[in-house]
């Protein structure tokens, strides 16, 4: 019996995970975890997980696993995280989907894997037109979703580029991706968890094809009951 809904949304770098996952959980009435989210929270708050986190990084070593994992663990144990969560970004390997199922089984597991397909010309055009919001981290692009004005729509904040979404660093994000999703397609595909969304498609489109997939299964939009 689910009690709550999990997605984990794939796709290369710059191919709308984070748009597609910010208006998902106003479907759904979930948060979107990312990763990314969960190092500043930690980091910024020194918290211990944060603290040790540094410490890796201080010596110029990659966060262990066990420590991303912890972080996740502890994110997904959140109040707003009671019905269940959008991960984008974790995870990032086959030892962190393993972790994943065992803190999501007991309510359910998975739900569904949505893999945004884009080819590699659109995907680099599409991280070098990146901008996001240094307070909030609302993602936005320069020409398929400006905001108003020169800050976030939302908070007023200042919009930057990431240094790793220039143009010098597009094809090493790449290899990483593939080096590092392959394991995870194959591990979700045969778990019949994975289904392919065109990244070619507008926001809106994309959009309408996820809800369609998740009503397609029988997964609780917003107001309706959380599938059995």
């Amino acid at each position: 019996m689910s009690d709550r809904i999990y997605l984990v949304l794939l796709g290369a770098p710059g191919s709308g995970k984070g748009t597609q996952s910010q208006l998902l959980q106003e479907q759904l009435g979930i948060p979107q975890v990312s990763t990314g989210e969960i190092f500043r929270y930690n980091l910024k708050n020194e918290t211990e997980l944060g603290q040790l986190a540094k410490s890796y990084y201080d010596r110029g070593e990659l966060v262990p696993d066990e420590v991303t994992i912890r972080m996740v663990e502890a994110r997904l144990a959140e109040p707003d995280a009671a019905r269940g969560a959008i991960l984008d970004g974790f995870p990032r390997n086959l030892i962190q989907a393993r972790a994943l199922d065992g803190i999501t089984e007991p309510h359910g597991g998975i739900a569904l894997v949505p893999l945004i397909q884009l080819e590699d010309d659109v995907v680099s055009m599409r991280i070098t037109g990146r901008r996001l919001c240094r307070d909030c981290d609302r993602v936005y692009h320069v020409t398929f979703n400006p905001p108003r004005g020169e800050n976030c729509d939302s908070c007023g904040g200042v919009l930057y580029q990431r240094e790793d979404d220039k143009p010098e660093t597009v094809q090493n994000r790449l290899y990483v991706y593939y080096k590092q999703t392959s394991p995870l397609i194959g591990y979700y595909f045969a778990h019949g968890l994975l289904v392919e969304v065109d990244g070619e498609k507008s926001i809106e489109a994309m959009q309408e094809q996820l809800v369609a997939l998740l009503v397609a299964r029988n997964i609780g939009l917003k107001g309706s009951a959380v599938s059995a």
